[in-house]
């Protein structure tokens, strides 16, 4: 397992897929990286490869906004990054290739963090992290544990802006991370 530094230089100096080709900023992750909170999205979007940070567009402002709502706050409660580092031109979901390339860092990453609560935001990190047998809309919500540590699926927040019926459900699952987060805490 590499050490931060480390791991950080080897996913700026990768080049396993193109990606690396079309980007401005490889998009490491960011937060507490001693949080028992990890929250996991697709790839980086235009405005994460031009700032070189995670979840920092509109989408996730959208999240931020219900975090911090929740008193969830991402330097002091949680990681956040995404399964790939780079940005897929036009915001396409990353294919198998650039997703595999990637899943070694994000794996070193999650075991650096040692969360105790992953959320998969949208479909492409549930896909990695729980199984292509997995549905968004039939499981998100839904708490699994997997060696000691939960996971959950739910909307990735840009998929509200597409479709608003869906800001319910997001809403609820946000109130069941801070639920979990608190109880895990009280557990310590």
């Amino acid at each position: 397992m590499l050490k931060w530094k480390e791991l950080y230089d080897e996913c700026l100096n990768c080049n396993k897929c193109e990606l690396k080709n079309s980007r401005n900023n490889m998009v490491f992750g960011e937060g507490n990286p001693r949080s028992r909170l990890m929250f996991i999205g697709e790839a980086p979007g235009a405005d994460e490869d031009r700032l070189g940070r995670p979840f920092v567009g509109r989408a996730g402002m959208l999240l931020t906004k219900g975090l911090t709502a929740l008193d969830l706050i991402r330097e002091r409660d949680y990681y956040i990054c995404n399964i790939c580092k780079c940005r897929p031109e036009n915001n396409r979901t990353p294919n198998e290739v650039e997703a595999e390339a990637c899943l070694p860092y994000l794996r070193n990453q999650v075991a650096l963090i040692k969360p105790k609560i992953i959320i998969c935001l949208g479909s492409t990190a549930m896909k990695y992290i729980l199984g292509s047998d997995w549905r968004i809309t039939r499981d998100r919500g839904k708490w699994i544990e997997r060696k000691g540590c939960y996971i959950m699926p739910t909307f990735h927040p840009a998929a509200l802006f597409r479709d608003e019926s869906k800001k319910i459900l997001f809403w609820q699952d946000l109130k069941s991370v801070k639920r979990k987060f608190d109880e895990l805490r009280n557990d310590l």
